[in-house]
């Protein structure tokens, strides 16, 4: 579910790992068109090193 969240809401991603600073960062970064595809990137690392340290 995450990983579908990471995809069309990046910045939600952060906010459910705990990292509400990043998740601020990143939906200033979403803002822009061109900013959506790094945006997704991030989360989705994001979200794998979580489920890895997890």
């Amino acid at each position: 579910m995450r990983i579908l969240i990471a995809f069309f809401v990046p910045w939600l991603t952060f906010f459910t790992i705990g990292r509400p600073i990043a998740g601020i960062i990143c939906l200033v970064l979403q803002v822009t068109l061109l900013g959506w595809i790094p945006a997704t990137i991030w989360a989705l690392l994001a979200l794998r090193s979580y489920d890895e340290a997890r």
